[in-house]
């Protein structure tokens, strides 16, 4: 067979490959060798020539020279293309000192070929595999994702999930957990998101789901007895993408039976100390640093705050409510408000344009609106007109401020006000975080309230999922007051990112009816829908709890990049679309009437 510029491909004939490209050493010098893999780079120096060969290994220089290997191979190797696979075979030599490599681990060698032979041929290159340029954007880049994981840092990434994914089996599996399948066509059930259904050939009109989690049946798997249980379970949501959200994830899913919510925390923790001790060489200490949510949320206006630098907030509410400012006061006054301000060290330079933006960024975060101030003499007069006399100095204390620090402060509602001066927080931070990004502070988030009131629908609505088990001392507000009611609910979170959400799950029919009723689920509509688990409550179900950490998510961490996208073999994009294999499609007419479907007019 010829192919574009005279090259003809070959089999490999019986040749075997010796060594990978990322393998060879000053070592081995003298030895024969067989490489095989794909033209990453091609140097001509004036009738020597230099090809650097890849495979996912690694890189090794190549060399044709035509006093060793003939002026023929020479002539066919100045033919070949970037991304051509090639074998060669020759002898191991040392590089001079002046042409050393010490960048690459196989920088001090390089193969003198004797012998080629072309595997394939590539066409122009939509998108250069290369590590150093990569000027594609991403639509393309996804379009050729099998060109574009040839990139080395990318398949290390791979190779990193891989290695977490081991780490992780080995170690849960000697703590006594049991991997378990659990299905992955299960009975449609609200559980927050859009499911992707599938339609059932053999039931006309009825449809599977795809499970957001395997929420019920690792539970169900506790009221067997399995005891301990884990899975890289595939989860499948119909919902808004963004960085770090795919239409398809996996998680590390965990159930344990007969423990507390300490004991989960133990566990997850060991796991994550062996994650990053065998993945990335790097001693995690512990235990990790517990906040109720509450805390998290008065501290750093975030349930999963990043902790690698300051900008701690300071309840002001008293203080801000004996303003004679009524923009100011009013927020902090009002039943549920509260008032609370945040210090800008002197070492971080901002000006009153600056500040002003900020109150921008607020009001767009939800907030009301943003007051400031230096702690400068010549800036006293100013505010003591929001803080006159002593109120002054008293703000001052409370927030620890010295001079020449900014006091940004604001007022309104609890968790609205907050959340809103966490989003200034996160994007002041963002500059603090350079240089240490690979610190690792971990995080759990406790004791979130158990519902939420959706406003829209004029309900109440859990705050994570209806399974999770109410605080024994807030039983008696499920039906009188919902919103009162907290839960053993926590959210494990590393700098700034959330990990995996997890509690203490009911195991009490007549509990689970009730936190159901609450949530608008009347007895029959419970049983209608999650019918399967009530009914096994009613055989015994012993105390549980776990959690779901976004494997993704870790990876992504521990590789250093900032879109899961990049720590998934084939993703989707943020319109749940692949477009290397066109999916979502259309489908034949036959099919769908094998499914007693109709198509959309």
């Amino acid at each position: 067979m010829t192919e574009p510029q005279g090259i003809v491909l070959e089999d490999l004939g019986g040749w075997r490959r010796s060594h990978t490209c990322g393998e060879l050493r000053r070592a081995d010098a003298g030895r024969h060798a067989f490489l095989m893999g794909w033209v990453h780079r091609v140097r001509d120096h004036g009738g020597v020539l230099f090809v650097d060969l890849r495979d996912r290994h690694g890189l090794t220089q190549v060399v044709f020279r035509p006093e060793t290997g003939g002026a023929a191979l020479l002539e066919r190797a100045t033919r070949l293309g970037l991304e051509y696979v090639i074998a060669v075979q020759g002898v191991v030599a040392e590089r001079p000192d002046a042409a050393r490599n010490a960048d690459m681990p196989t920088g001090e060698v390089e193969l003198d070929v004797r012998e080629l032979k072309v595997l394939a041929a590539a066409d122009p290159l939509p998108v250069l595999p290369s590590e150093e340029v990569n000027l594609a954007n991403e639509d393309l880049r996804l379009r050729y994702r099998y060109l574009d994981l040839r990139r080395p840092e990318l398949s290390r990434v791979l190779a990193l999930r891989h290695q977490a994914a081991q780490a992780a089996r080995a170690h849960l599996s000697a703590a006594g957990f049991l991997e378990v399948e659990t299905p992955l066509l299960v009975k449609q059930t609200p559980e927050g998101a859009r499911d992707y259904v599938v339609p059932s050939r053999v039931h006309p009109g009825k449809f599977y789901a795809l499970p957001q989690s395997p929420q019920l049946y690792k539970q169900t798997l506790m009221i067997a007895g399995l005891d301990r249980y884990f899975q890289l379970a595939r989860c499948l949501r119909d919902e808004d993408l963004r960085a770090d959200r795919q239409p398809e994830h996996t998680q590390i899913d965990l159930e344990m039976s007969f423990v507390d919510e300490e004991q989960v925390f133990e566990a997850v923790e060991s796991l994550f100390v062996a994650l990053w001790k065998d993945v990335l060489g790097v001693e995690v200490p512990r235990p990790f640093l517990r906040l109720t949510f509450r805390e998290a949320m008065g501290r750093y206006g975030s349930d999963k705050p990043d902790l690698r630098f300051g900008l701690e907030f300071h309840d002001v509410t008293a203080i801000l409510g004996r303003s004679p400012k009524e923009f100011v006061a009013r927020g902090a006054r009002a039943e549920g408000g509260v008032g609370v301000a945040m210090v800008l060290p002197s070492e971080m330079p901002i000006s009153g344009t600056q500040l002003r933006k900020l109150g921008e960024v607020l009001k767009g975060a939800g907030g009301v609106a943003l007051g400031f101030f230096k702690s400068l003499p010549a800036e006293r007069a100013k505010a003591e007109e929001v803080f006159p006399g002593s109120l002054y100095d008293e703000l001052l204390t409370a927030v620890g401020a010295k001079e020449g620090d900014a006091v940004l402060y604001t007022s309104g509602p609890w968790e609205p006000t907050l959340k809103a001066l966490g989003v200034l927080r996160t994007q002041l931070g963002q500059p603090l975080v350079k240089g240490r990004e690979r610190e690792w502070r971990f995080l759990w988030v406790r004791d979130f309230p158990l519902f939420e009131r959706d406003a829209q629908a004029d309900r109440w609505a859990p705050r994570h999922h209806m399974f999770t088990m109410p605080k024994p001392e807030h039983l008696e507000f499920l039906e009188t007051d919902p919103g009162k009611v907290y839960a053993t609910l926590y959210d494990l979170v590393l700098n700034g990112t959330e990990l995996g959400s997890g509690s203490m799950r009911i195991h009490r029919p007549d509990i689970q009816e009730r936190v159901m009723k609450v949530v608008g689920l009347s007895r029959e509509q419970a049983h209608a829908k999650f019918g399967f688990l009530l009914e096994a409550y009613r055989y015994a179900a012993p105390p549980h709890g776990g959690i779901g950490l976004g494997f993704d998510r870790i990876v992504m961490l521990m590789a250093g990049r900032d879109n899961i996208r990049d720590t998934i073999a084939f993703p989707k994009t943020t319109t749940a679309a692949s477009l290397m294999d066109g999916c979502p499609s259309e489908v034949e007419p036959e099919i769908w009437k094998e499914l007693h479907l109709k198509p959309q007019e």
